[in-house]
């Protein structure tokens, strides 16, 4: 599960990111997904998506550290 704009979700009242980010760990959590928050004009977290893809795709070692601070690109598994 990917949130996209994370340019933007950083611009918002710290109080709305923590309900945006609460919100989308509970869906990831119900979907079973990992949680990336990520911007493609910024190249944030992009290319931890892209490895993280590949690597369940073709089924190949690879870990990515979790990230759970609020105002930050969130990772979450």
């Amino acid at each position: 599960m990917v949130g996209t704009k994370f340019d933007e979700f950083i611009q918002l009242p710290i109080d709305l990111q923590w309900t945006i980010a609460s919100q989308a760990r509970t869906y990831a959590k119900a979907l079973n997904a990992t949680l990336f928050f990520s911007s493609a004009s910024y190249n944030i977290n992009v290319n931890k998506i892209f490895k993280f893809v590949t690597a369940k795709l073709f089924d190949l070692p690879w870990t990515v550290e979790r990230n759970l601070t609020i105002g930050e690109p969130l990772i979450d598994f």
